[in-house]
């Protein structure tokens, strides 16, 4: 039977401290600007994050002040490390093509958390509407 992935967490659940919002933020900040082109479809995705978590403009504004010198925060819970990749993906989505800088970051992402790119890429083709990987390659232990 196919993994789906999860739905019963929401983002407002899980980022729950004031903390974890900005780290998840600057992630998403990080892979909108990978391609050095920020799109209306990537703003407005990065406006509609912000405002749901509640974040101000002038707490995030350090984030892309500072853009050049912040990688990606990696979060110690399980969940909130699966919503952040399924939120990356999303936002590699917007612009409606996979830019080879943002997949390039996702990946990176993935492999941080512990998933590799069969789990990645059946998340990316549930995301932009495909149907689930029926045959994940199975992770392998080196």
């Amino acid at each position: 039977m196919p993994k789906t992935m999860p739905e019963q967490h929401s983002l407002e659940d899980v980022l729950n401290t004031q903390q974890k919002k900005l780290a998840f933020f600057q992630n998403l900040v990080l892979l909108a600007a990978a391609d050095s082109v920020l799109t209306q479809d990537e703003s407005d995705f990065l406006v509609q994050i912000g405002d749901r978590l509640g974040l101000k403009p002038e707490e995030v504004m350090p984030i892309a002040d500072n853009i050049g010198v912040l990688s990606f925060i990696v979060p110690a819970e399980g969940i909130q490390r699966t919503l952040e990749l399924q939120t990356l993906v999303q936002m590699m989505l917007q612009d409606g093509q996979i830019d080879a800088r943002e997949y390039g970051l996702c990946m990176e992402y993935a492999h941080r958390i512990g998933y590799g790119k069969a789990i990645l890429d059946d998340m990316v083709s549930q995301l932009a509407g495909g149907p689930p990987n029926p045959n994940p390659n199975p992770p392998t232990v080196s």
